[in-house]
């Protein structure tokens, strides 16, 4: 069902909406509507004060109205955000990926966007966002914004002055029939919902219609908002349902060739800005649009289910992620879970508070080829609210402290309930803790981002031997050597094809005890139950 999921509870949300008719379309004569700042924008590039290697990641992905409130009202906004910038820098992360922040109709996920070039209100300001960007930069972290171009908001004026005539000048910027199509089925339901002035096509969700994205002008709107953004210093994007942009009828709805046109055609675009990055939501494809003629990048989704059932000590799982990057883009996006209910539950969930497996999961995706996206509250641990559902219950206030009322992240009412395991899995508890999770996460990603091997270099001769494996990557400077054993044994690997004689040295655990390499060409190590050892060899 992929990205069904995530929106399997939304008619709930209608309610709330700003728009009544549970969930109906209001139709307001267009004349009446101010319409969307459609201006164009010329490119005006500010330049980057970040290193190139800052898309290497980590990246953390941060839901706002989550992460730290500022003022005291139980959402969190862009000014409590700024104000962990530090604990995000000491974590040491590269990248912040923010969930929407743009004005939304919704005002909670934030997907239905009601103003592309307006911060949602509930978060704070224009003024607040560069204050918050520029200050990521100043610490060296670049940030990244959701971007959803696929559908809007029923209540954005385009779409408003779009359903409110048949002649609008809207009209065609949205897709339309004057009779309803038949025969479609998407995530189990009819996407043409009907309107007084004909029948609009909404994959996703009758109060999110798509865009006709065939329609010249609405491309020109679009890359005009991103660069809105990009001038305003924003370093990238992440796009949403990128496989959904373009429709050729019923049984031809996800993946079609102009999707990738026009993620490439975006691409194009945001690499005449100095050291962007652009991620993309493809389940349908994600090594297809991770292609430089496309995306450049993409998560790897079914990759993600593979780690955590390695971690978990599935034999053929482990022979799976062995193989996953073998002959397929380095610049994927790598991650145990996210936002979304279909990407999985958070990793302690699912796997049931185990730490072993847990840290196996983690050094997996941090390890491997790839740009390492981290769910906020995953290195403490976070556990989903086990009173909710769908997507809110993975989408619950950051577990800064143990207070399983507030956990410490305002002073007011939370706007959701916090985290079921709050009280022992939180910042305030595992900071100076050496043998914490956060430690962990820390430590291990010190060694990735030291150590351009691991970072950057290429994933050569993956070996997975039951439940154990092995792999190679490597740049002009360095070769790493990596070996996770996921079983409950101790297990012998063994390298080949290195430079004889070359010292090995040991980059994990601090531990370890480095070598030598055969005259042979090999060097063998032993790895302990549910461990993993990562060594280098200079060049």
């Amino acid at each position: 069902m992929r990205r069904a999921l995530r929106f399997a509870l939304l008619p709930m949300l209608v309610s709330l909406a700003a728009c009544g008719g549970g969930g109906s379309v209001t139709v307001v004569p267009p004349e009446t509507l101010p319409d969307a700042d459609v201006s164009a924008v010329a490119k005006s590039d500010p330049g980057s004060v970040l290193p190139a290697t800052w898309k290497q990641g980590p990246f953390i992905e941060i839901y706002v109205r989550g992460y730290q409130d500022s003022d005291g009202d139980g959402i969190g906004d862009l000014k409590g955000l700024t104000q962990r910038l530090d604990y995000l820098k000491d974590l040491g992360v590269t990248g912040i990926w923010l969930m929407p922040v743009t004005q939304s109709q919704d005002n909670d996920h934030g997907y239905a966007v009601s103003d592309y070039r307006a911060i949602e209100k509930q978060y704070g300001s224009l003024a607040d966002f560069d204050a918050f960007v520029a200050a990521a930069h100043a610490r060296g972290i670049g940030v990244i914004i959701d971007y959803v171009m696929n559908h809007s908001a029923a209540q954005n004026p385009l779409f408003l002055n779009s359903s409110g005539a048949k002649d609008g000048a809207r009209r065609d910027w949205y897709i339309w029939s004057s009779t309803k199509p038949s025969g479609w089925n998407i995530y189990g339901n009819d996407p043409w919902k009907s309107s007084s002035t004909g029948y609009y096509f909404a994959g996703f969700w009758d109060q999110m219609p798509d865009f006709n994205l065939r329609n010249a002008s609405v491309l020109a709107y679009h890359h005009d908002s991103m660069r809105f953004w990009l001038n305003r210093g924003v370093d990238g994007f992440r796009f949403d349902a990128v496989g959904n942009l373009v429709e050729n009828g019923p049984s031809a709805w996800e993946g079609q060739p102009e999707n990738y046109v026009i993620m490439g055609d975006i691409l194009s675009m945001l690499n005449g800005y100095q050291n962007r990055y652009m991620v993309c939501e493809a389940p349908i494809d994600p090594k297809g649009f991770s292609a430089s003629s496309a995306c450049g990048s993409a998560f790897a989704f079914g990759h993600n289910y593979d780690i955590v059932s390695a971690a978990k000590g599935s034999s053929s799982a482990v022979a799976a992620v062995a193989n996953y990057f073998t002959g397929a883009p380095a610049n994927m996006a790598a991650m145990v879970s996210n936002h979304d209910a279909f990407a999985g539950d958070r990793l302690w969930t699912q796997v049931n508070g185990n730490l072993p497996q847990y840290r196996l999961a983690v050094a997996t995706y941090m390890l491997q080829p790839g740009v390492p996206f981290i769910y906020y509250g995953e290195e403490i641990g976070m556990a989903n609210n086990n009173s909710l559902s769908g997507d809110w219950k993975l989408r619950t206030p950051m577990s800064w402290t143990a207070d399983t009322t507030t956990a410490g992240f305002t002073t007011g009412k939370p706007f959701r309930a916090v985290s079921s395991n709050v009280s022992t899995n939180n910042v305030a508890a595992q900071l100076g803790d050496a043998n914490s999770l956060l430690s962990f996460y820390k430590a291990l990603i010190s060694v990735r981002k030291a150590h351009p091997a691991l970072a950057a270099g290429s994933y050569d001769n993956p070996q997975a031997n039951g439940w154990t494996m092995s792999f190679t990557r490597s740049t002009a400077s360095e070769t790493a050597l990596v070996a996770i054993n996921y079983g409950s044994t101790a297990s012998s690997v063994n390298f080949t094809g290195l430079p004889a004689g070359a010292s090995v040295s040991v980059a994990w655990p601090a531990s370890g005890v480095g070598g030598a390499v055969t005259s042979g060409g090999s060097f063998s190590t032993t790895v302990q139950p549910q461990s993993f050892v990562v060594y280098t060899i200079a060049k």
